[in-house]
């Protein structure tokens, strides 16, 4: 079967272009952290576990200009909305 098949002229690399605003990187994460975004991701019905933790950090990078203590507030008013 090997004769069937020339690779001679194939190259390395992703099947599907990245888009033009990603960047491939290799990260080393804690393996509990990253099963808990596979787990949620799993819950919400599918979905890419890569995504949220893209999420996640665009959502702490916003933030950083926001005081600590605003950013509390916020988060337990959004709660206390949510549970009410």
């Amino acid at each position: 079967m090997k004769a069937n098949y020339d690779f001679s002229k194939a190259r390395r690399g992703a099947v599907v272009p990245p888009s033009g605003n990603k960047t491939r990187i290799t990260i080393r994460l804690d393996r509990d952290l990253v099963e808990w975004f596979k787990a949620r991701a799993i819950e919400q019905g599918g979905g890419n576990y890569q995504t949220m933790l893209n999420d996640a950090l665009r959502a702490y990078t916003e933030h950083q200009d926001i005081p600590l203590e605003k950013l509390l507030r916020k988060v337990v008013r959004e709660e206390i909305k949510k549970a009410s």
